[in-house]
């Protein structure tokens, strides 16, 4: 087997840039290739429209792996999602063929390519302290602590605020630092798609509105509240949803058209907040080579770019 097949090629971008199709297209243009999703969310089986998970289609036209085999009852990690993708790029290479890593969720995705983070081990005292505190609070001292790491932070998420919170206290370092001290360098080749901000917008803007309409909000009414995993329950616009289920029961057709007219325009604005996030790391991320897209790029074209990059 030659020694680049061993390499997995990593395509990636934020929400809505198209990562997915352009990772099916380069799959099948290279002919010899699986795809590993390293996304937190499209692991459960429950919400495939709403993790905006690859299709039946886009499954059948290439194997993937961790897509859709957890029940959203269970708690999903950077680190164990890091090991399972692991396997399965062994497993692919055994085959003698090549994995191709996609996903935007940024620490997932660097644990994969480049091995789980130094940074210091958690200490259960501290995060009790820590998670006891107002949710403003926690995000203020982080601000205070790490400005650069409160600022690619998802400060929505007080999971995420209290443990960037106490890797600072006890690192005694930005959070930059631990994620730029890996021991190791990338695993292989990686791609960034970068699209224009509005074209982005407009993007997500549309795929919000493909996705209620394709049942997203069937998806969530079917959950239990109660059973879902704290990582299940932090999906992008499954509260939202939530609400909207709460605030719709029996009222007027005319009221339910306004308010999910509503529910679109406030997850498109959750996700554009997301995606931006997204941006951020990225653009830390030197290793990546940018793929520029415009509005008319077509996955296959931009998959055809990557592979003239990998000599093939």
């Amino acid at each position: 087997m030659s020694a680049h097949i061993q390499q997995p090629v990593f395509v990636l971008g934020p929400t809505g840039s198209g990562k997915s199709a352009v990772a099916v297209a380069l799959a099948e243009l290279l002919g010899d290739a699986e795809i590993v999703s390293a996304d937190a969310y499209q692991v459960y089986r429950e919400m495939p429209v709403l993790t905006a998970a690859p299709t039946a289609g886009e499954q059948a036209r290439v194997p993937h792996h961790l897509v859709g085999f957890m029940g959203a009852g269970e708690n999903n990690d950077a680190a164990l999602h890091a090991r399972r993708a692991q396997e399965a790029i062994q497993g692919i290479h055994a085959r003698g063929r090549r994995a191709i890593v996609t996903g935007g969720s940024g620490l997932y995705v660097k644990f994969i390519s480049h091995g789980i983070s130094p940074a210091p081990p958690g200490d259960p005292a501290l995060r009790a302290e820590l998670a006891a505190l107002p949710a403003e609070e926690a995000v203020r001292r982080l601000q205070q602590a790490d400005p650069e790491g409160a600022a690619a932070t998802n400060l929505q998420n007080p999971r995420y605020v209290v443990r960037n919170l106490e890797i600072v206290l006890l690192g005694g370092k930005p959070l930059s630092y631990w994620q730029q001290n890996w021991q190791h360098g990338p695993a292989g080749p990686g791609f960034c798609i970068v699209r224009d901000t509005a074209e982005l917008d407009s993007r997500i803007l549309r795929r919000t509105g493909s996705m209620l309409a394709q049942g997203a909000i069937g998806e969530v009414r079917a959950l239990d509240p109660l059973s879902l995993s704290a990582t299940a329950a932090k999906t992008l616009g499954l509260s939202h949803i939530q609400q909207y289920l709460q605030e719709t029961g029996g009222e007027s057709a005319d009221f339910i058209k306004t308010r999910t007219r509503q529910l679109r325009d406030d997850i498109a604005l959750l996700t554009r907040q997301y995606a931006k996030r997204q941006r951020t790391w990225l653009r830390r991320e030197q290793w990546l080579t940018p793929l520029p897209a415009t509005a008319g790029s077509k996955a296959p074209q931009l998959a055809a770019q990557i592979a003239a990059m990998l000599g093939r």
